[in-house]
């Protein structure tokens, strides 16, 4: 019978519980590194991240991160959030458009910018708008043009925002224009977005579902200094296209889709005011 050989005593005597405890260093060290690296990320990329902690913070619904969507097919890692991809996207934007609008832009006719919406494409012609009118000026709309034809190659929604000055709305007060009277400058300045929206989506055949036309009034003036004059009023009677960069017009195909009534009145969505 063989003899039994007794196993040699470890040379380091550590306690069991110590496995444990070196996993719990190890994870301490892995949340060091991520607060870290998230340092170095912008406030929507913390929000996705802590939407992940499932109603520990009281602020989120969390657990989104776990289920199958754009982060899961992503690997999850905070190196490749959806946020950072919208933002080389809208980088990428900013550049086509730049230029695509770039004898508009040397002219001080279009002003290209971002902010928390998205790409903002601002159509500042004086010769864009006449004072209190909202007919599309041969002008404007070449400027439509090339914008309707960026917009064909972007998959994002748009928002056109219309805005006047503060001057008192007297349409009639032009001669050789026919045009009706507006109520008041938000009126006048819904009066622009939806000219303006409706002229792109029939100059390039556009899905009218992807677009919003939004009035602002005389609230949002972009020239702000020297308010008033004749200068300032050019710059504030304008439309902003707005590149919204929160979705994709892409759907999958558990996700609802956006579309117009197939029946619709003949004549009532595909003109602009002041088209024979």
């Amino acid at each position: 019978m063989a003899k039994k050989v007794k196993c040699p005593e470890c040379v380091q005597k550590v306690a069991e519980y110590m496995l444990t405890y070196g996993d719990m260093v190890t994870l301490l060290l892995c949340f060091f590194i991520m607060l870290y690296t998230t340092g170095k990320t912008d406030a929507r990329e913390m929000h996705i991240i802590l939407s992940a902690f499932k109603s520990t913070t009281g602020l989120f619904t969390g657990g989104q991160t776990l289920s199958k969507g754009s982060l899961e097919e992503m690997g999850m890692t905070i190196e490749s959030l959806p946020s950072q991809t919208q933002g080389r996207n809208l980088s990428k934007s900013n550049k086509d458009a730049t230029e695509v609008f770039k004898p508009e832009i040397q002219a001080g006719k279009v002003r290209v910018s971002e902010d928390e919406r998205g790409l903002i494409i601002s159509l500042v012609g004086a010769d864009y708008f006449y004072p209190g009118s909202a007919i599309l000026t041969p002008a404007i709309k070449e400027t439509l043009v090339k914008a309707a034809g960026l917009i064909k190659t972007l998959e994002r929604f748009v928002r056109v925002e219309g805005h006047s000055d503060m001057d008192a709305i007297t349409p009639s007060g032009f001669t050789n224009r026919e045009e009706r009277e507006y109520l008041n400058n938000w009126d006048l300045a819904g009066a622009r977005s939806i000219n303006s929206t409706v002229f792109m989506v029939n100059a390039k055949e556009l899905d009218p579902s992807k677009f919003q036309a939004v009035s602002f009034g005389s609230y949002r003036p972009l020239a702000l200094e020297n308010l008033g004059t004749p200068e300032a009023k050019a710059f504030n009677r304008r439309i902003d296209i707005v590149i919204l960069t929160e979705k994709s017009t892409k759907r999958k195909t558990y996700e609802p889709t956006f579309g117009l009534p197939d029946a619709r009145f003949p004549q009532t969505e595909t003109t602009t005011e002041g088209d024979e």
